[in-house]
């Protein structure tokens, strides 16, 4: 007969399976739904198409709640995600990698030092960096220097970058939930260096840019 402990075991394995195996392609399904059933409006990317026209390569600075939307609006060469070492980061690094796109795993509290050297390694081949100012454990909308250190050590200019909806029915990870009104409209905001010039955003979406420019240095 099968023991407790067997029976324990086997449970485990159908909790990995879920979220390592399962959870990740219907999330990543999910966005590409969320993404195609909006109608979206990208602002303030003039000056980041400038950037790319001098073939130079960015950080992107997102707030942890809208990192999931990262690959929504991206235009670039390839995208790598900082991404936390604990057990929901494998989860976000295994949905970031069905868009094509990489994680390099670390944190201020676990594997720091080597996210940054690899960070490092892959700024200087050209790879656009993504980093969540304010990480997983907060405190919410607050950025850590973490982003200025790497930002001085690649030499690479930050763009902030923010999502934002016209309902206000979204969920944590930044994805706009299912409205009886199809295709609401979505804005993808960009930071804007000096001297550039961009369509007026909505009042929502510039509050969003605003307070995570604030935080930042472009």
């Amino acid at each position: 007969m099968p023991t407790a402990e067997h029976g324990k075991g086997l449970k485990k394995r159908a909790e990995q399976w879920v979220k390592f195996s399962l959870l990740p392609p219907v999330c990543a399904a999910v966005i590409r739904a969320v993404a195609w059933s909006m109608r979206w409006d990208t602002r303030g990317h003039e000056a980041l198409d400038g950037l790319y026209r001098e073939g130079r390569n960015v950080i992107f600075a997102f707030w942890h709640a809208q990192q999931l939307m990262t690959p929504i609006g991206y235009r670039g060469r390839g995208l790598h995600v900082l991404i936390s070492r604990h057990g929901d980061g494998e989860i976000i690094a295994r949905i970031v990698a069905r868009f094509g796109h990489e994680a390099v795993r670390g944190s201020s509290t676990r594997g720091g030092a080597g996210a940054l050297r690899a960070l490092i390694k892959l700024a200087r081949s050209g790879r656009d960096l993504v980093v969540t100012p304010d990480g997983p454990k907060g405190p919410r909308h607050v950025a850590k220097p973490g982003v200025i250190h790497l930002a001085k050590a690649t030499g690479l200019p930050i763009v902030p970058a923010a999502i934002a909806c016209s309902k206000k029915n979204s969920l944590r990870a930044g994805i706009a939930t299912w409205s009886h009104t199809r295709f609401p409209e979505a804005s993808f905001c960009m930071g804007i260096r000096s001297g550039s010039r961009a369509k007026p955003m909505k009042p929502r979406s510039r509050r969003l840019a605003w307070s995570l420019r604030r935080s930042s240095i472009v």
